[in-house]
């Protein structure tokens, strides 16, 4: 009896050619009824990427050297959630600050401000050690530029995004704009999320935040992420409002690349 010939080669998939617009995990073609052994083993590095990404850690000296370069006053601060555990465990604990942050920030003068800058590790401190800083020396000047007044920035540790409300309440911000790291995809760990909300102050929910993510080279690049954020910044000072009822109606001219 003749043994059947199996074929060793990977069968091309139909969609083969949209794979150069996404990087989804399309098309991947197959070995028999099998996922070839090429893309098991690349999905497996992805769960591993995404997985050292929640537990990745903020680079403050890095973070502080480079925030000094950008002349602007900033602060460390933690919530309470003690740990990377207990901050997966209790997701509300990182949506306060703990006791020695909230006595830092009575501690400072009390100052009027427009906007408050918040850094915050998320579920991906890669992705803020990476592409806060690139953003920022962006953003700042323009934020300068339009006169105005930015509080002091602070980098919060096991932070989540609602974190900014308080942060910006006790250093009397009429804006807040969060940066964290966010929850990291298969095919892109290290993407970063910016949020604002006007009039920030505990206890508010998500519909009062705009949201603005996949801030990385491969996603949404930095000069069109600052433009982005630096018209709604705009737009929700001048209305006095944020969230569902600020919509995004700049005219495309105005997110050109240069």
């Amino acid at each position: 009896m003749k043994k059947k010939q199996y074929s060793k080669s990977v069968e091309p998939d139909p969609w083969q050619s949209l794979k150069t617009y996404t990087d989804a995990r399309i098309a991947l073609g197959h070995t028999g009824g099998a996922i070839p052994l090429k893309e098991v083993l690349q999905f497996k590095l992805a769960f591993a990427h995404a997985k050292d990404a929640v537990y990745s850690e903020l680079d403050w000296l890095k973070l502080e050297q480079r925030l000094k370069q950008l002349a602007v006053p900033h602060l460390k601060l933690h919530s309470r959630a003690s740990s990377r555990s207990v901050y997966l465990q209790r997701p509300d604990w990182g949506r306060s600050l703990n006791e020695a942050s909230v006595a830092s920030l009575k501690e400072m003068p009390k100052i009027d401000h427009d906007i408050a800058i918040v850094l915050a590790d998320g579920l991906s401190a890669t992705a803020i050690n990476q592409h806060a800083m690139p953003l920022l020396q962006r953003l700042i000047p323009d934020l300068q530029k339009n006169s105005y007044r930015i509080a002091p920035i602070t980098v919060a540790e096991q932070a989540r995004v609602a974190i900014g409300d308080e942060i910006a309440c006790l250093l009397r911000a009429k804006l807040v704009v969060v940066f964290i790291g966010e929850r990291p995809g298969l095919s892109s760990p290290y993407s970063m999320g910016a949020y604002m909300t006007y009039a920030p102050t505990p206890g508010l929910t998500d519909e009062r935040r705009n949201c603005i993510s996949n801030i990385r080279p491969e996603g949404l690049p930095y000069e069109m992420a600052k433009q982005k954020i630096l018209y709604l910044i705009q737009e929700s000072l001048r209305l006095q409002l944020s969230g569902v009822a600020l919509k995004d109606n700049a005219d495309p001219g105005f997110l050109e690349l240069p």
